[in-house]
């Protein structure tokens, strides 16, 4: 799957951003932190477990899940969904004109 697909669902872009904040993670706490549906994350983070962007094991009963920091797809869209938050200076300026 291209980066653009990956980023282009709000959910997986709210999971990396969540997984960027604390680390790792379980499933269920994720899903309150991102305000989102067990299902919608749970088929979120198959798509980017299949990607190699997040890993996840298991606990006991807990899926616990963290970034992939190792896979350099994984902080290519890291740095793009930082780019992507940050205002654009020329185009504030456009609009206050």
């Amino acid at each position: 799957m291209r980066l653009e697909q990956i980023i282009a669902s709000s959910c997986r872009q709210k999971i990396l951003l969540a997984l960027a904040k604390v680390g790792r993670t379980h499933v269920t706490r994720l899903v309150r932190m991102i305000n989102s549906t067990y299902n919608l994350v749970n088929r979120n983070l198959g798509i980017l477990e299949n990607e190699k962007i997040v890993r996840t094991k298991r606990l006991g009963y807990l899926r616990i899940v963290e970034l992939n920091l190792e896979n350099p797809r994984t902080v290519a869209l890291l740095r793009a969904l930082e780019l992507l938050d940050k205002p654009i200076p020329e185009f504030d300026d456009f609009m206050s004109d």
